[in-house]
């Protein structure tokens, strides 16, 4: 049975959180001489930047609550996902003592995040087809285990994971079970925002970075119960989403009918880009993709990464990672970009 509070380390369920200028205060005003700002002005361009931001960024959780379908409540925006991910780990596990649970090959963050943490990372194996293996569970889950990550579709395969292995976990599972879409947009699967209600236990991951195409502004996001996101707020900085990154995401929400479009182009030249790289003699491998690039096995990796910077190309190289010997993987770029790596690669000896 999940219980929240009994997840939550002891020393964060009472500790008071720290309470800005902008939390004391709500309401109307012509002088705010509160917050030691300068009230001078600021020598950017934009002279409202003297002034801290939202610290709870209410209007761009409504404007994303608007489109995701959920409330504002049940959302923390994130200095990218890798600060929710972080915060999470810090709200529940314990130093030293706790662990955390992912499935390799995965994004590389969770260990980071663990090891900063001082958090011990257990790794389960996916297949031959980066699926879960949930008879490999048996036995690794125990009551030290407060978070399970779950990527889908998963980096760096590529690949959507299968939806009635994620339901026996947060069926099973007391602690939170962490799905990190980052590359949702790009799949032919609904998110996991639609089982919020159903699944105490969920958080789900997505970001800015990749379909919104603002990676630079590193706005992530995270999905959760009213409580689970109430505590995130209590240990987060109180002003980590900057007053530039809240106003850009809420110009590129209001053209956010333009999104699919923009998803419909990268996924087309991904199908293209596939069936390219399968006739090419370097290639041994092109795994399916959901996501907006490509794992391909080639002939050897090394050889092939350094030969396409030579070229300058560069792909990302992950043969070291668990079921990804020879493997590079790919990003979907323009037409150009995606014609150009092809005629090199076919130029590979």
């Amino acid at each position: 049975m999940f219980k929240l509070t009994n997840l939550v380390r002891p020393n964060i369920r009472g500790m008071k959180p720290y309470s800005s200028a902008r939390d004391e205060f709500e309401g109307e005003a012509s002088i705010f001489v509160d917050a030691n700002e300068n009230n001078l002005g600021s020598m950017a361009a934009n002279q409202h930047y003297n002034r801290y931001p939202d610290p709870h960024q209410k209007e761009l959780k409504a404007a994303i609550a608007q489109i995701k379908g959920v409330k504002p409540e049940q959302i923390f925006l994130g200095n990218g996902s890798d600060e929710a991910i972080d915060l999470l780990i810090r709200l529940v596990c314990q130093p030293g003592h706790d662990q955390i649970l992912a499935f390799s090959p995965t994004y590389g963050m969770y260990e980071v995040s663990a090891n900063l943490n001082d958090v011990e990372l257990k790794l389960v194996r996916l297949d031959e087809n980066f699926q879960l293996q949930l008879n490999k569970l048996q036995g690794q889950i125990h009551s030290e285990i407060k978070i399970i990550f779950i990527c889908t579709p998963n980096n760096p395969s590529g690949n959507l994971i299968n939806r009635s292995s994620i339901e026996y976990i947060l069926q099973s599972f007391s602690g939170l079970v962490v799905i990190d879409e980052a590359y949702i947009d790009f799949s032919s699967e609904d998110s996991w925002l639609t089982q919020l209600s159903t699944y105490p236990n969920l958080v789900v991951l997505q970001t800015f970075s990749k379909a919104w195409g603002m990676a630079a502004l590193r706005l992530g996001m995270a999905f959760a119960s009213e409580e689970v996101i109430s505590f995130l707020n209590k240990i987060k900085p109180p002003y980590n989403i900057n007053e530039a990154t809240q106003q850009i995401a809420l110009e590129a929400l209001q053209n956010s009918a333009r999104l699919p479009e923009m998803v419909k182009e990268i996924k087309e030249s991904r199908e293209i880009l596939v069936k390219a790289l399968k006739h090419l003699p370097v290639v041994k491998k092109v795994y399916p993709s959901d996501a907006n690039f490509i794992l391909v096995e080639v002939t050897d990796a090394n050889a092939v990464y350094a030969y396409l910077l030579n070229n300058g190309i560069v792909v990302r190289n992950r043969t070291t990672q668990p079921g990804c010997f020879n493997c590079l993987r790919i990003s979907v770029g323009t037409k150009s970009e995606n014609g150009k790596l092809v005629t090199c690669l076919k130029n590979y000896i």
